[in-house]
């Protein structure tokens, strides 16, 4: 097998840089997306060639679509396209209850979520048909499913991620190409590192296996997925959650 193209956007930290280093470990090609943390991603990518991967920073900001249309000219270009996308950039949202939230904070959002997720996708599938295999990964939250207060942007906009990434599965399928979800709960990143320990305490005692998820869980998860032996899996959503989650 050539060696697979992996992309992930905002791939420079938390779960992105843990998916990296799975992946850069098990033989893929990685293109670490970043958009302020040059840094950072250049250090990942040094990091995964030191130890015998091969990965590569690359800047974009996936809200605009000439930076994300010229991210996958670079790939192409050189390295033959995208094989695997990885959609994992964070977008900040409102906080709020709905009562108090405009219409313009919520859907700040919602366009953000699903523009990068959307036109990273029509890129990623440009290059994946034409492979005839793909691997489409968008990482949503158990918040989709599970509402809690004052997170009704967030958890709406993972929402319709969901259900985009089952049409891409539908869509796609006869091309070779897999969309699924991966749907972490409470995730001990640097973004999380704040929260109290009361609450983390909390979400121990809620979940089956009381303990809270690191980035290399879900990474884990994602390396599943975008396996070449998990073609029959598309248009599933796993949560990665210590079964804080059941469906």
């Amino acid at each position: 097998m050539s060696k697979r193209n992996a992309l992930i956007t905002g791939g420079a930290r938390g779960i992105g840089a843990a998916t990296a280093l799975e992946l850069g470990k098990n033989g893929y090609r990685v293109f670490i997306n970043y958009v302020n943390s040059v840094e950072v991603a250049e250090g990942l990518a040094k990091e995964i060639n030191f130890n015998g991967g091969e990965a590569y920073a690359i800047q974009a900001d996936v809200r605009d679509e000439s930076q994300i249309k010229a991210m996958f000219d670079t790939i192409k270009a050189q390295h033959g396209g995208v094989d695997i996308l990885v959609s994992n950039a964070n977008m900040n949202f409102t906080q709020k209850p709905f009562m108090d939230q405009s219409w313009a904070e919520f859907s700040q959002k919602l366009n953000d979520e699903m523009f990068a997720s959307y036109v990273c996708a029509k890129y990623a599938a440009e290059s994946m048909v034409e492979k005839k295999f793909g691997r489409l990964v968008f990482i949503s939250s158990t918040l989709s499913e599970s509402p809690v207060p004052s997170f009704i942007a967030h958890g709406s906009a993972k929402g319709a991620l969901d259900t985009f990434s089952k049409y891409l599965a539908q869509e796609l399928g006869a091309h070779g190409i897999t969309s699924n979800i991966i749907a972490p709960g409470l995730v001990l990143t640097d973004a999380t590192s704040q929260a109290p320990e009361e609450f983390k305490a909390f979400i121990r005692s809620i979940t089956p296996t009381q303990t809270i998820s690191k980035p290399e869980d879900v990474a884990n998860a994602i390396s599943f997925l975008v396996r070449d032996e998990s073609a029959q899996v598309t248009g599933a959503y796993l949560s990665v959650s210590g079964g804080a989650y059941l469906s």
